[in-house]
């Protein structure tokens, strides 16, 4: 039993072989990471010749050390020497002159149902196992610490097939996903040399919202060292398709509106039916102003395909992950996340993969979180990950180099 140095065949080996792990824990992020200037290693756990658990840590210099961490891991078959190899991470990180070992597991500490409301009991093992052997817990939270998500919203997928997937949505998702696929939207895969267009609609959302964005450069070396586990996708939408969908829907009403009003005219009294005439009225209506706006878009926008929204989204044996999207506020109307959900989790169904992960929602369940509102209309649950623990082998020269840190004002 020992704590050892494994190779990338090693670690994607048994990496591939747990029931789950994150993209963060992939040989694909490491290509990103090293292309990205870290310096990364792999390591694990081995019972004789079995590796137990394994991670890809990576480092970057910083004033006085380096910088260590393991992000979304380790990857864990057998928990037996788990804090055993925290332990060992701690002696590697000393070795290696670290003035800090950042630790973000990738464990749920608790599960809730769509709304919030638990449905597990909370793991306080799992944070004692590493607080025990001297790593300090920034403690549970909510939001987005360190600009990450300690909150995630995922679907089991196994079991729900193509056909009974809109099925599988909340009450309020069905009608929403049906109504953003009758306008006619077109999903598009983005090649390398496109990404510039993914770029500019997460430029948008990021300046909208108030959050930093990822380079483009960033997104190209994404796209090279993920290869066909990642799709950038786009929404887009021909408002001349549009208009005629829409006379096409609206002529279909107006069948429906004019075998109405002949039913009228042999039984006037029909309660029923006068309701439904004054629902489709209101319909056909409806349609008379959509179809206006669709002229202004016409105007404004010609025969060409419009982008709405993007999205990217990674795909691992153990679970599919939903990680950056954008969208433009001016075709919010046309619901076109929704559909780009869809597309996810169908490609999810032909991947065989057994969940779907959302990603980040805030934690908090009062009605403010529209990332939250959002997410629930695909009818899944909440885990809520343990969080961030770190470990300083040298905790006075640490505190002394942040007290310098703050007084030149760098912090």
């Amino acid at each position: 039993m020992t704590f050892a140095i494994l190779t990338q065949k090693e670690f994607a080996s048994h990496a591939n072989s747990a029931s789950y792990r994150s993209f963060m824990q992939t040989p694909e992020m490491a290509s990103l990471l090293e292309k990205r200037g870290f310096k990364i290693q792999y390591v694990g756990w081995k019972t004789g010749t079995q590796i137990t658990i394994s991670a890809l840590l990576y480092s970057i210099p910083m004033t006085g050390g380096f910088h260590i961490e393991v992000n979304c891991g380790p990857v864990i078959t057998d928990r037996s020497h788990l804090q055993d190899f925290y332990q060992s991470l701690q002696d590697y990180a000393k070795n290696q002159g670290a003035l800090e070992l950042i630790i973000k597991p990738y464990d749920t500490y608790q599960t809730f149902n769509s709304d919030g409301n638990p449905i597990s009991e909370p793991n306080q093992d799992y944070i004692n196992e590493l607080t025990h052997i001297g790593y300090s817990f920034d403690g549970l939270q909510t939001g987005y610490p360190g600009g990450e998500p300690d909150w995630h919203y995922v679907k089991d997928m196994e079991g729900i097939t193509e056909k009974d997937l809109l099925k599988s949505f909340s009450k309020k998702g069905k009608p929403l996903v049906k109504k953003a696929k009758s306008f006619g939207m077109k999903l598009k895969r983005l090649n390398r040399d496109e990404l510039q267009l993914f770029k500019d609609i997460t430029s948008s959302t990021s300046d909208r919202r108030d959050y930093l964005d990822k380079t483009l450069d960033y997104y190209q070396t994404f796209y090279d060292s993920f290869g066909d586990k990642a799709d950038f996708m786009l929404a887009t939408l021909n408002f001349h398709d549009y208009y005629t969908n829409l006379e096409k829907d609206q002529g279909k009403l107006a069948q429906k509106i004019e075998k109405l009003q002949k039913d009228l005219e042999v039984n006037p009294h029909s309660e029923k039916k006068q309701n439904q005439l004054r629902e489709f009225s209101s319909q056909f209506e409806t349609f008379e102003v959509r179809k206006k706006e669709a002229k202004e878009y016409i105007e404004k926008y010609g025969d060409q395909d419009v982008i709405l929204a993007g999205s990217l989204f990674v795909y691992m044996p153990q679970e599919s992950t939903y990680l950056f999207s954008g969208s433009y506020t001016e075709f919010n109307k046309f619901y076109a996340p929704a559909v780009l959900q869809e597309y996810m989790m169908l490609e999810t169904i032909k991947r065989g993969i057994p969940r779907y992960n959302f990603l980040g929602i805030q934690g908090i369940f009062d009605g403010s979180d529209g990332v939250l509102r959002f997410k629930q209309n695909f009818n899944g649950y909440i885990v809520r990950k343990m969080g961030t623990f770190r470990y300083y082998p040298n905790p006075l020269k640490f505190k002394a180099l942040s007290l310098i840190k703050r007084i030149l004002g760098r912090s």
